[in-house]
C-alpha cells in the first residue's frame, strides 16, 4: 500500500470505486446477485493486491494483466451467449449512461497520482488522456437523451458512446504501455506503478472492465433498436 500519499487521494479514488459498483448495481435488474459478485471479486483482487502480489512485474504477461483477465472473458461471454445477452439487454440504456460520471475523478485521481511521480503525465487530461471529456458529458448526454425517462436522439447516444470507447481505448492502451512490464514502450522516466498497489489496482480490475462493459452494452442495445 502507498502510505506516503495524503489520505485524500485514497479515500477519493475509494469513493470512486463506490460510485463505480453503485451505478453499475443501479443498472442490472438482479442487483444483489450483481453486487455479490462484485463484491467478492473486490475482496480477491483487494486481498492480492494488498498482499504485493501484482508488484512483480518481469514475469509474462504480468500479473496484473493475468488479474485483468477474469472480467475481459466475462465480458466476451455477456457478450455472445445467450444467456450473457440476456443479461446484457436487460441493463438499463439511461443508467449505463450514467455509469460514465466516474470517468470524471478517475482523472482527477491521475492527475494527483501523477503529482506524486506515480502516473506519467501522459495518463491524465494534460498529456495524452482526452477520456476527461466522457465524464463530463455523460450527465449532459443523459439529459439530453432521456428527457422524460425515454430515449431520445439515437444516434447522437450511439455516437457518443463509440467516441468515448475510442477515448477509454486510448488511455488503456498508454496506460498499459507505460507501465514497468516487458511490453513497455513509453515513461521510462516515470512508469505507470500506482496500479500495482492497494487500492489503485481496482482501476484496471474493477472500473476500467466495467466502464468498458457499460460502453459495449449499450452500443450493443442501441444498433438492435429499431430506428
Amino acid at each position: 500500500m502507498l502510505t506516503n500519499l495524503p489520505p485524500g487521494i485514497i479515500a477519493g479514488f475509494l469513493l470512486t470505486v463506490a460510485l463505480t459498483f453503485f451505478l453499475f448495481v443501479n443498472a442490472a435488474k438482479n442487483k444483489a446477485s450483481t453486487a455479490l459478485i462484485f463484491f467478492i471479486w473486490l475482496v480477491i483482487t483487494g486481498i492480492l493486491s494488498f498482499n504485493d502480489v501484482f508488484q512483480k512485474t518481469d514475469s509474462f504477461p504480468p500479473r496484473l494483466m493475468i488479474a485483468m483477465a477474469p472480467p475481459l472473458v466475462l465480458i466476451i461471454v455477456l457478450l455472445t451467449t445467450k444467456p450473457g445477452t440476456r443479461f446484457t439487454d436487460s441493463l438499463s440504456l439511461s443508467k449505463l449512461t450514467l455509469v460514465h460520471i466516474v470517468r470524471l475523478p478517475v482523472e482527477i485521481i491521475l492527475f494527483l497520482l501523477a503529482s506524486h511521480k506515480l502516473v506519467p503525465e501522459l495518463m491524465t487530461f494534460t498529456g495524452r488522456n482526452f477520456d476527461i471529456v466522457s465524464g463530463l458529458t455523460a450527465p449532459v448526454v443523459y439529459f439530453l437523451c432521456f428527457r422524460d425517462h425515454t430515449l431520445k436522439h439515437k444516434k447522437i447516444l450511439l455516437a457518443w458512446n463509440f467516441i468515448c470507447l475510442g477515448l477509454l481505448l486510448n488511455i488503456v492502451v498508454n496506460a498499459l504501455l507505460s507501465a514497468p512490464f516487458p511490453i513497455q514502450r513509453f515513461a521510462f522516466d516515470q512508469p505507470n506503478v500506482a496500479v500495482l498497489y492497494f487500492p489503485f489496482t481496482w482501476l484496471p480490475c474493477f472500473i476500467v472492465v466495467l466502464v468498458l462493459f457499460s460502453q459495449l452494452a449499450a452500443i450493443r442495445q442501441l444498433l438492435r433498436l429499431k430506428q
